[in-house]
């Protein structure tokens, strides 16, 4: 079983930046692709990002692409998410997520574990 923390949510102004950490328990974190999603209010869940377990290789969605980066540290277990020139459509609760394969995805299907979620808030 893989637990999943997400720390560094907030509010800020629109234009800034942000980092978000995904801290994961277990030994095998370097064999799991790792995503981030969000939920915005009223609406579903929705791909962020995702980074492959080996190699590195990152996909974004369209609306975050250029603005987000993803990132991985297998040493210390963790995989981030660095968030510029934030946008108030970009306020959403945050989740990141866990994939029992070193293949990423962009479906919540694809995703085995979850964490609590994140608030970021983006004021404009």
């Amino acid at each position: 079983q893989v637990q999943l923390v997400e720390t560094g949510g907030g509010l800020v102004q629109a234009g800034g930046s942000l980092r978000l950490s995904c801290a994961a328990s277990g030994r095998t974190f370097s064999n799991y692709a790792m995503g981030w999603f969000r939920q915005a209010p009223g609406k579903e869940r929705a791909f962020v990002a995702a980074i492959s377990a080996i190699g590195g290789g990152t996909i974004y969605s369209d609306s975050v692409k250029g603005r987000f980066t993803i990132s991985r540290d297998n040493a210390k277990n963790t995989v981030y998410l660095q968030m510029n020139s934030l946008k108030p459509e970009d306020t959403a609760v945050y989740y990141c997520a866990g994939r029992r394969s070193v293949a990423s995805g962009r479906l919540e299907s694809n995703y085995d574990y979850w964490g609590q979620g994140t608030q970021v808030t983006v004021s404009s």
